[in-house]
């Protein structure tokens, strides 16, 4: 037998506890077949000297938007400006540069589409919409908030929509905010951000393997090898009825870097005529696909549904009222549900009982309470599920909502992605009495709660590294602890949540998550150990692997020698890239 590539001279954290740590590794046929001792005598194609470099298994960013972390690459990215005088010369610059290339180019003709606002950038100030309509004129807006709960959009995008007057009725689930006269801001809360993308959607097949092929190739610079795409095909979040074609398109075109599990969302589910009256689905996909369908590579995952809003919105269904700023419970506001809570569970159960594993979108406390009912009482009256069903985001959960986590064996998927830029205003907005609720980390495991790790980029940072040292220092921008510094998980642990962790979540523990003999040779190279380094988040992303392949090489670092030399000294033999 003779490997496609042989590891060696390396530090290997396999998350296995069976066999820690390695010094060497092979690989055949795009799978793992053994470790140190177990290769004695066995030559490879392909030697690779690692120099004593750290390798991982491949992270795993359970939750994030993919297609729209991709299109935003391609749109004018307004995240540097700090201050709205920064934002509006950045969007007078965007229009400028369109104009003098014509605006007959990109995905949305004739838009201004800008991606990466958060009023939090702003010392809490949304842009004056009289402003804008001076910057863009007659041209449309869509400027999404970096938590893609929210966007902001100027007077033209809103009378396209019909939605200028003041007798417009609000979506349910959604608000078009407006002054005390009825007057437009030119924010637009929710499913209220319909209206203006079924403006814009669907986007081309082609637009979207191009965002997939930029989005991915950013992943696998960052060591990631698979991903959960929270919300595909439809509602506000989705992209395209054919996104999943596309998705495949890309991968047949070797546009997809990384390993893509979907999540279609559940408004794409609907009633399957023609069954046998014993095999009725109240709500699926045609032909009956379901959680689960697919290989390897790509597959489906479960359907997504929106209970609630966001945090920094203060959408979130929460149990008390947010705070003033000066820290008191007096806002009247609870957040709310982006439907009746009956009419939810209708269309989570009519999914359930069709075969789909649940991932709800729940942040605040009363909606992690909804969440976790429903879940429940599906999961005892139709079964358990293969793909585990999860709570998505999970970011305020009492003391006593733990236990009934576990006991369901839901898992759930808090972003440390957010402390750094959120955190502080989160604080302002929870008041510290229930402080210790948000974004649990430690208690979650100490529960026995599958933890995923994920980003929801773009919405926060998706770069892995950064993510785990907030899982382990839990620093907002002020230098602050967030939260419950009791909720800091140790190094191992944060490595353990975008690798174990995060495949337990999305059911696929038996083939990745940790290197071990029969598990997809998914792998990524780091410059030093992220369970002794002095700053997790300062680590570098040497190499990615997927199935043996090279996605990503930072370069100069290959350098060849023989492939029987005990060297030490390069980093890479005889390597090329096979991406």
């Amino acid at each position: 037998m003779k490997l496609d590539l042989l590891l060696r001279n390396a530090d290997i954290i396999t998350m296995d506890g069976r066999r820690p740590q390695a010094t060497s590794l092979g690989v055949w046929k795009g799978r793992i077949v053994g470790l140190d001792d177990d290769l004695d005598g066995l030559e490879a194609a392909e030697v690779l000297d690692l120099g004593g470099a750290t390798v991982t298994p491949g992270f795993i960013d359970a939750h994030c938007h993919t297609t729209w972390f991709g299109l935003g690459l391609g749109e004018l990215d307004v995240s540097a400006a700090r201050g709205l005088n920064q934002l509006y010369a950045l969007l007078e610059a965007g229009v400028a540069a369109d104009s003098a290339a014509g605006l007959g180019t990109g995905p949305a003709p004739g838009w201004l589409l800008a991606t990466g606002f958060s009023q939090q950038q702003h010392g809490g100030e949304f842009p004056d919409i009289t402003v804008l309509d001076r910057i863009t004129g007659n041209r449309p807006l869509f400027m999404r908030h970096n938590s893609g709960h929210m966007a902001v959009v100027n007077t033209a995008t809103l009378r396209l929509a019909g939605a200028e007057p003041a007798s417009f009725p609000d979506p349910d689930g959604g608000v078009i905010v407006r002054d005390a006269a009825g007057r437009p801001t030119g924010l637009v809360q929710e499913t209220a951000q319909q209206l203006i993308q079924q403006l814009i959607l669907p986007y081309s097949s082609e637009a979207i393997e191009a965002a997939l092929d930029r989005a991915t190739s950013h992943y696998a610079a960052e060591g990631i090898t698979s991903f959960t795409e929270a919300g595909i095909g439809g509602g506000w979040i989705g992209h395209s009825p054919v996104e999943l074609a596309a998705y495949q398109r890309a991968a047949a075109a070797g546009r997809l870097h990384a390993r893509a599990q979907l999540m279609p969302v559940l408004d794409v589910l609907h009633p399957l005529g023609g069954q046998h009256p014993q095999e009725a689905a109240p709500a699926g996909l045609d032909l009956g696909i379901t959680s689960g369908f697919g290989d390897d590579f790509l597959s489906l995952g479960p359907a997504k549904v929106f209970l609630d809003g966001s945090l920094l919105g203060e959408t979130a269904a929460v149990s008390q009222d947010y705070c003033s700023h000066g820290g008191t419970d007096n806002t009247g506001n609870t957040g709310y549900f982006q439907a009746e809570p009956e009419a939810l569970r209708a269309k989570i159960e009519g999914a359930y009982a069709a075969g789909w594993s649940i991932a709800a979108h729940a942040i605040g406390d009363r909606a992690v309470d909804l969440a976790i009912d429903i879940i429940a009482d599906c999961a005892a009256k139709y079964g358990p599920r293969a793909v585990p069903n999860r709570i998505e985001h999970a970011s305020m959960t009492r003391p006593e909502q733990l236990r009934r986590l576990a006991d369901a064996k839901i898992a759930v998927t808090p972003q440390a992605s957010f402390f750094s830029e959120g955190g502080d205003g989160m604080t302002l907005s929870l008041g510290p009495e229930r402080l210790g609720w948000a974004y649990r980390a430690a208690s979650f495991l100490s529960a026995g709660v599958t933890l995923a790790g994920s980003s929801d980029r773009p919405v926060a940072d998706g770069n892995v590294l950064r993510g785990m040292q907030a899982f382990v220092d839990r620093r907002t921008a002020s230098g602050a602890v967030f939260g419950n510094p009791a909720e800091r998980l140790s190094p191992l642990q944060a490595l353990a949540a975008y690798t174990t962790g995060a495949a337990a979540a999305t059911g696929t523990s038996g083939i990745k998550g940790s290197l071990t003999t029969g598990k997809l040779a998914d792998f990524t190279v780091l410059s030093g150990s992220p369970l002794t380094a002095g700053s997790i988040a300062d680590l570098e992303v040497l190499a990615t692997a997927v199935g043996g392949s090279f996605t990503f090489r930072a370069p100069g670092l290959t350098s060849p020698v023989a492939a029987d030399s005990a060297a030490t000294g390069p980093l890479f033999s005889a390597a090329t890239n096979r991406s």
